[in-house]
């Protein structure tokens, strides 16, 4: 019988030829997009070669993005780029981004329109739930099944379980989604939301721009999410105003739909907020932290590489300097944010304090390059996990936090509330 469906079951209902469905049930479900890296898509081609596929199913449906490794940091790195590159050639796909046209590919993808609301996206990296934020269906899958799906436009998927998050209040100074995000992991966990979508809602949310809410969808797996949703609203279609590149169409959560728990935050009590080593999970307030020296700050990747992380870090660091115990390292997400960031004078800002600015790159995030840890120091960076040796050495330290903290602690040389560095002098 009909019943109430939830934003995650209606978009999956609409990609399975059904007119509803319930949690627990299994479904083949047609794809909008299917997207890899170059990390991922070498196995990928591999697996799609090996079950004897000659064609993808639409050479603009199937995406390809260099961005861990890219441009190229060694002989391995550059073979994986070679691979997608000719699979691209001999596939002639619409949407392969070389590098200089490229960037991050969580930020590009939306930035270019290739996501809309309404759709299901599954990538071959499990930060693909980023697109939630545009009120679609996306979710990371392994490179086999990316592999099988860039033949056939299809996967079979189960239907996830609904955990449905409110946020009520004002948003305090200096948070972002980021903060929301950490602090609803630290409540929950890092497997508080294994296999279910986490739809975000109330007032706090619709209040956050494009850039925050790309930031919470993005980090849903660090808690076990299946995939993270959010309603579209006047926010979102001003982001994909001239820039859809399809027809697109607009669900919402059933009044009387039924989730399988509802969490309520308070957003008015919820400060700037650190991730200890070595869990997303391990979260404090700023405030709490102690005195933690640190050796790197990274600002930058797919959860805060955005425009809006630049320009913040640009407001805490004009006219002041980058503690000399420490380095600093700033990664516009896309090619176009740093055409902007250099347009507004961000990229000055950062070079006079003493930064460094790299191309788009995942870089350092995944312990790719471009700021990797040795044993015993301490990184700060605005990326979203802080398992042990993620950034480098074992023997290393990740602490996460937004672009506010991350800015303030680079001029203060230790973890610090960005009013320690933004306080007026009397």
């Amino acid at each position: 019988m009909p019943h109430p469906m939830t934003l995650t079951e209606k978009l999956l209902a609409s990609h399975s030829r059904r007119k509803w469905v319930s949690p627990g049930e299994i479904l083949k479900v047609r794809l909008d997009l299917v997207l890899a890296n170059d990390i991922t898509a070498p196995l990928a081609i591999q697996a799609f070669k090996e079950i004897g596929a000659k064609r993808v199913f639409h050479r603009d449906r199937v995406v390809l993005v260099p961005d861990h490794f890219a441009p190229a940091k060694d002989i391995p790195s550059a073979e994986q780029c070679k691979t997608m590159r000719e699979f691209a050639k001999v596939q002639r796909l619409t949407h392969y981004y070389e590098i200089g046209k490229c960037g991050i590919e969580h930020v590009l993808l939306p930035e270019k329109g290739l996501v809309l609301p309404g759709e299901v996206v599954i990538g071959a990296d499990s930060h693909t739930c980023t697109y939630g934020a545009l009120g679609a269906f996306s979710t990371g899958v392994g490179s086999t099944e990316l592999g099988a799906a860039m033949a056939t436009g299809e996967i079979w998927l189960r239907v996830p379980e609904t955990i449905k998050f409110i946020y009520h209040g004002k948003l305090q100074p200096w948070v972002s989604g980021k903060d929301l995000i950490l602090a609803t992991i630290g409540a929950i966990g890092v497997d508080g939301a294994l296999y279910r979508a986490m739809e975000f809602s109330g007032e706090a949310i619709r209040q956050l721009s494009m850039a925050s809410r790309f930031t919470m969808a993005n980090m849903v797996i660090e808690a076990g999410g299946k995939n993270g949703v959010m309603e579209p609203d006047e926010v979102t279609l001003q982001f994909i105003k001239g820039r859809a590149q399809r027809a697109y169409r607009l669900f919402r959560s059933d009044p009387n739909a039924r989730y399988e728990q509802v969490l309520e935050f308070d957003v008015s009590k919820i400060y700037p907020q650190v991730a200890l080593p070595h869990l997303p999970s391990n979260v404090k307030d700023v405030r709490e932290v102690g005195k933690v020296e640190i050796d790197q700050v990274v600002i930058g990747s797919c959860t805060n590489g955005h425009l809006e992380d630049l320009r913040i870090a640009a407001k805490i660091l004009r006219g002041k300097k980058v503690a000399s115990t420490l380095r600093l390292i700033i990664i516009p997400a896309t090619q176009d944010i740093y055409r902007q960031a250099l347009k507004e004078g961000l990229i000055e800002v950062f070079l006079s304090s003493g930064a460094v600015v790299s191309p788009p790159t995942c870089g350092p995030c995944l312990g790719g390059y471009m700021g990797i840890l040795a044993a015993g120091e301490r990184a700060l960076a605005t990326t979203n996990r802080n398992f042990r040796g993620r950034m480098g050495h074992p023997e290393s330290e990740i602490y996460l936090s937004g672009p506010a903290v991350a800015a303030a602690s680079a001029v203060k040389g230790r973890i610090c509330h960005p009013d320690e560095v933004m306080r007026r002098k009397t």
